[in-house]
């Protein structure tokens, strides 16, 4: 006999043969670290001393120096970690990044300003120039290298961004 809890059943289990997964999957060589050169734009997706992947990137719209407060348009400069994935991000997809630390915390109250924050690694919206620094002090990519860094790197992940 047909019941409706077979129904449901079969249903669910017919339904799940025909979706595809919303974000691309990883199964190589974990990501050890993230490497950032702002001088050559360039991002590496590290395992311990191999490079697995890199790519080209545009940082903050004033790229020089450490990143010391909210709206001065730098990229921070040091080591921090990957400490969240937002997959509803409004640039694709992004993975954050802890700036600012207690130092970047310290230093802003110190001048009696903000540090800012809500720094990331995301995908490059379709009406940005792709050839200036445009950011707010991120780390943008093309939209499909955003997919494969976001299945690749894992919270925890520690990055070094340097000049």
């Amino acid at each position: 006999m047909f019941t409706r809890r077979s129904f449901i059943l079969a249903l669910g289990a017919g339904l799940a043969g025909c979706t595809t997964p919303r974000f691309k999957t990883y199964d190589g060589p974990d990501v050890t670290g993230i490497y950032v050169s702002k001088s050559q734009r360039r991002l590496y997706l590290m395992n311990n001393d191999s490079v697995l992947a890199d790519y080209a990137m545009k940082l903050g719209f004033a790229p020089e120096g450490h990143k010391q407060f909210e709206g001065d348009g730098r990229t921070p400069e040091g080591l921090y970690v990957i400490d969240r994935q937002n997959p509803n991000s409004a640039f694709h997809l992004s993975l954050g990044i802890s700036y600012p630390n207690a130092q970047d915390r310290a230093f802003a109250r110190s001048q009696g300003r903000s540090p800012g924050g809500d720094i990331f690694i995301h995908g490059t919206p379709s009406h940005v120039d792709a050839n200036t620094d445009w950011t707010a002090g991120c780390i943008a990519v093309h939209n499909h290298e955003i997919e494969d860094i976001f299945a690749m790197v894992k919270t925890g992940t520690p990055i070094l961004i340097v000049a």
